[in-house]
């Protein structure tokens, strides 16, 4: 071992790398992780998950009070104002304590920082911050980052990624976001709800990608209700951006006439690419396959022996949490343990309001499968929701005929994001749709809609 400086080096100190780096220390292992950023955390935490969160809760309060939906439980206000730049700077400050807490982790844990961008210059060797550094085992978890959109080039003024979206230092009278899914749909819905007249522009169908059909149909009409202007089946071809405002060029998806549209501010969110560019992988001996992932195996290792990959770089959905259990589970099998992810249940959540989070198959994909029962609940009909007035939504249980086994579940939810965790539970450890049917649910609460979903994938819900 004293050939080398460390044991574990992780690249990229994001959700995966991170908890990879403090939980090889914890097993031992002597590690380090490199980072270019100032602080800890990646994306999700900076510039991603955390911020976004801080302001689609704060402007969801601004919601409630300016609007008028306080007043129905006698909670009455005058002139409320907006003070976008302490929504901000409580943004910020929620940041700082969390990026000052992995440091403090690392600290703890014994983790060395080392500041700068990683690259490789053999198998088991980087370049970083000036100075090569060996180690037996090199963990890539550089995560992604925006994919770009020909034709319409981020200035980072006018026409902004998620990054430029959350420091918008005004509200838009007019927010066009090209993309329907997760990312564009929660940033939206903070701007809408401040102020904005949001136009959202998707090139498929549909907005929502990847999630049960059901779900984005209804997910779409609690949107316009909202007041979301949705563009489905239309493609941007071109902006062009002043000093005062960008005019989108879009066009039908299967093609046809062209038509502008006049926005102040244009959100370019398609989707994320794997950073994998700059690394010197080829130095490594590591190709990337056709969508410029790494691809590894089970345990996470890669083709060449001693490095291994998680997270965003990797096949797979691009989620904090799949690469934290990612993180987790590469340090244990560096370690000699046994660690294991389970990736047919990962949870997926999209925080606007209502809530919409899924975990395994769609009803569609469960339909290519084999022969499926679904049961399905509306808030509409549990006694909390109707209370709360907070009656948006519907659980959806889908099982498999024969065995009864869960096969996945989808919720349409202001506390869908919380319910979920319900069902992964139960997925995980293979449970029935009668399992969940049996199991008593606190009254009166929103999860006695999962209950009442189990039980009408029988057909015997009691409260419909």
């Amino acid at each position: 071992m004293a050939d080398y400086d460390y044991d574990v080096l992780v690249i990229g100190a994001g959700p995966g790398g991170y908890v990879a780096a403090i939980r090889a220390a914890q097993l031992g292992l002597r590690t380090a992780c490199a980072e270019s950023r100032e602080t800890l955390g990646g994306t999700c935490l900076n510039v991603g998950c955390i911020p976004s969160k801080a302001l689609l809760h704060a402007s969801e309060l601004f919601a409630e009070a300016s609007h008028g939906h306080l007043a129905q439980f006698g909670v009455k206000f005058d002139n409320v104002s907006l003070d976008l730049d302490t929504m901000h700077g409580q943004r910020r400050e929620a940041v700082k304590g969390l990026t000052g807490g992995i440091e403090f982790l690392f600290k703890k844990n014994k983790v060395d920082w080392l500041k700068g961008l990683a690259t490789f210059t053999a198998a088991d060797t980087v370049e970083v911050g000036g100075r090569n550094v060996r180690a037996k085992n090199i963990v890539i978890a550089t995560g992604s980052s925006v994919t770009p959109l020909p034709g319409v080039a981020v200035d980072g003024k006018r026409i902004v990624d998620s990054t430029g979206a959350l420091e918008l230092a005004e509200v838009p009278k007019h927010l066009v976001v090209i993309g329907g899914g997760v990312i564009g749909l929660e940033l939206g819905s903070v701007w809408l709800r401040l102020g904005a007249k949001v136009t959202v522009v998707e090139y498929l169908d549909q907005i929502l990608p990847g999630m049960d059909g059901e779900v984005r149909r209804e997910s779409a009409k609690l949107f316009k209700k909202q007041g979301f202007t949705l563009r489905t089946s239309t493609k941007v071809t071109g902006a062009q951006a002043t000093d005062s405002g960008v005019t989108l060029t879009v066009e039908p998806a299967a093609g046809g006439a062209a038509e502008t549209i006049e926005a102040d501010f244009v959100l370019v969110a398609i989707g994320r690419r794997p950073n994998t560019e700059g690394l010197g992988l080829d130095k490594a001996g590591l190709a990337l396959n056709q969508r410029s992932q790494i691809e590894i195996d089970h345990d996470f290792r890669t083709a060449v022996d001693g490095i291994w990959a998680i997270g965003d770089v990797v096949p797979g959905p691009m989620l904090a949490h799949k690469a934290e259990d990612e993180g987790i589970a590469v340090a244990e099998n560096i370690a000699g343990q046994t660690g294991i992810v389970n990736h047919d249940v990962i949870p997926s959540v999209v925080y606007t309001m209502p809530e919409i989070a899924g975990v395994g198959l769609t009803e569609e994909q469960a339909k290519e499968r084999g022969e499926i029962n679904v049961g399905k609940f509306p808030f509409l009909a549990n006694s909390r929701a109707k209370t709360n007035k907070d009656t948006d939504g519907f659980v959806k249980v889908i099982a498999d005929a024969k065995t009864d086994r869960v096969l996945g579940v989808w919720i349409v939810s202001s506390l869908a994001g919380t319910m979920i965790a319900e069902a992964c539970i139960a997925m995980e450890f293979g449970a029935t749709a009668e399992d969940i049917a049996y199991t008593c649910h606190a009254h009166p609460t929103h999860p006695e809609a999962m209950k009442e979903a189990a039980m009408a994938v029988t057909g015997k819900p009691i409260h419909i």
